[in-house]
């Protein structure tokens, strides 16, 4: 019976069987098994307030399989959603203990001796997103990766997936919209506003933007303005009896869009048309969508939900990821933009304070590795 060998070959482990060897025979099998790198990744033990919950921790290197693929991660950002996974609170969410983040992108560090299409040097993207991308390291199935252009700026490439993936939907699933057309939005400061302004200008069509009432609202009226933005107001603005006054040319929209809620949802409500949709995709200020009697009966309104989730499984990874190409494409040509903070990974639970709100309103936080 021979004895067990192990030896280290660029970074693989390579372990010989221990088999019986015929005196007649030399010959001795072996096979490699491929090791990531060790990682160092934001992980949590439990759910709760994120700045508490969360620690920096090093991870031990992971086996791979033969149809798995080793990302070294580039950047990842602090989203609403990742917030609310660690608190517990979001309906999808891992099993604790768990590494937090959801999207990003990454570069190939190695591959599976099963995987094709994808080589190391390329950069890919989790499509459909995954959870686990706050960490220098990710081992995940070459399914789990869809392959980008490297010219497109990292930060975009790190946040596509989530938020102009959501405008873009929202725009396309819900009112069938044509040149001149218009839409009407609240939260128009946050990525996703900012993405409909522009994807809406794209295509011939004009946005009706809202705003809340804060120091600064003059420049976030100008960046939106730069965007492509055709009518901004603040709430203020619109404590009028009739809003669509202040439309001047444009035409009454078919199609609003709400993250906020409450009052700021009711605004949206009252400039649409006969017939008119609001889509609601998010709930900042934590009050209830109160629709009057009226608008149900005289104006017909339709309220809809948009959840991200649901048309990202993996069956419908194809369709999302044309949409993802298109919208880097953007990005690439510099036709989709957004404020962005990209902070070093050393800086991590910096950027988490900021992305809870402990700083006022910030940018995005894109953590860099």
């Amino acid at each position: 019976m021979a004895l067990v060998a192990l030896k280290f070959i660029n970074g693989s482990r390579l372990f010989f069987h221990r088999t019986h060897i015929p005196s007649n025979s030399r010959t001795i099998r072996a096979f490699s098994v491929i090791m990531s790198p060790p990682s160092t990744a934001v992980v949590y033990d439990l759910h709760g307030p994120p700045d508490t919950v969360t620690r920096v921790i090093n991870l031990p290197p992971v086996e791979m399989k033969a149809n798995d693929v080793c990302v070294k991660m580039l950047a990842a950002p602090i989203n609403p959603s990742d917030i609310n996974r660690i608190e517990g609170v979001y309906p999808v969410r891992p099993e604790v203990p768990a590494v937090g983040g959801y999207e990003g992108v990454g570069e190939v560090h190695s591959v599976g001796n099963a995987v094709q299409g994808l080589s190391p040097g390329d950069w890919v993207i989790p499509s459909p997103p995954s959870s686990g991308t706050w960490q220098t390291y990710v081992v995940k199935d070459q399914s789990v990766w869809h392959k980008i252009n490297k010219e497109v700026p990292m930060e975009y490439a790190a946040t596509v997936t989530v938020n102009p993936l959501t405008a873009l939907r929202m725009l396309e699933d819900f009112v069938s919209l044509k040149a001149g057309d218009s839409v009407v939005q609240n939260g128009a400061t946050s990525i996703v506003g900012q993405c409909i302004i522009q994807l809406a200008k794209i295509r011939g069509i004009h946005s009706i933007n809202i705003i809340r009432d804060r120091a600064g609202s003059d420049k976030s009226k100008e960046k939106l303005k730069r965007l492509g933005a055709d009518e901004i107001f603040s709430e203020s603005q619109l404590e009028v009896k009739n809003v669509k006054s202040l439309l001047a040319n444009l035409p009454e929209p078919a199609l609003g869009f709400n993250c906020v809620g409450g009052n700021a949802a009711t605004l949206v409500l009252k400039f649409l048309r006969q017939g008119g949709t609001m889509v609601t995709y998010g709930g900042m200020s934590k009050k209830p969508i109160t629709v009057s009697t009226s608008s149900f009966i005289f104006k017909d309104v339709s309220l809809r939900g948009f959840w991200l989730q649901k048309l990202m499984g993996i069956d419908k990874a194809n369709e999302s990821r044309k949409l993802i190409d298109y919208l880097l494409d953007l990005a690439r040509q510099e036709k989709l933009k957004y404020e962005m903070e990209v902070v070093p990974f050393d800086n991590f639970h910096i950027a988490l304070n900021k992305a809870l709100g402990k700083q006022g309103s910030q940018p995005k936080q894109v953590i860099k590795f």
